[in-house]
Formats: structure tokens, sequence, C-alpha cells
């Protein structure tokens, strides 16, 4: 084999390597992207249904305008997305806060995805921990 033929299957080899690589890191990015909003997903629609029990009367199974009864199932706190836990919500009765963890990896490369929602009676906001 000459030398230019050699050179070709080396440049291919390397080309053939960078964009493995490339493929991977962008499956792994979409991968921690995906999961992330799924946990928000899942603590929107936890954040409305906190939301709910907040307005319905005691009487009817609610909270009656607080938060301090408000707890999630087993199978709210946990799913294929991840795990979700309810701050101490009796230091304020009208906020409650719920964390998500997600499965994946998250920005810093050591902990999981994480996010958390603070929930009102008029307003659900979610902050972005990881």
């Amino acid at each position: 084999m000459g030398q230019q033929q050699l050179l070709l299957i080396v440049l291919s080899v390397i080309i053939v390597g960078v964009a493995i690589a490339v493929g991977v890191t962008q499956f792994r990015s979409s991968a921690v992207d995906s999961n992330r909003q799924a946990v928000i997903g899942d603590l929107v629609n936890l954040a409305a249904k906190a939301q709910r029990y907040f307005r319905t009367p005691e009487q009817l199974g609610g909270g009656g305008q607080d938060f301090i009864k408000f707890d999630l199932s087993s199978i709210e706190s946990s799913n294929a997305n991840g795990t979700y836990i309810i701050s101490d919500s009796t230091a304020n009765t009208t906020t409650i806060e719920i964390q998500g963890t997600g499965t994946e990896t998250g920005n810093d490369d050591t902990n999981p995805v994480q996010a958390t929602v603070t929930v009102t009676a008029d307003a659900i906001t979610t902050v972005i921990d990881n």
C-alpha cells in the first residue's frame, strides 16, 4: 500500500471516531434534557393537585385554605422519571415546595437532575436546581 492510501485510512478512522463521539454526546445531552422536562412536568401536575387540595373545603376532603395535611401517595412519590418529596409545609400554611429528583445525571455531572416547584394558592414557580 502506498503512503497516500494509508493516510486516507487513518483520516477515515479519525473522522468516524469523532462522529461517534459527537453522536454519543448529543444522545446523552438529549437524555438529560428529556428527564429534566419529564420531572418538571410531573412537578407541575403535583403542584396543580396541591392547589386543588388547597382550595377544596375540609368537609370535602381538602385543605380548607392551607397545605398542612397535603401529602403524596406512594404512586405519586415515585415513577420512571424520578422521585418527589414535599418540604415541610407547616412553617407556612399558604406555600408548599415539592422537589423532584430525576434518574439522569444533571448539569454538574455528579448529582441527578433536580427541580423544585413552589406552590401558592394562585401561582406555581419552577426552579431548576441541577
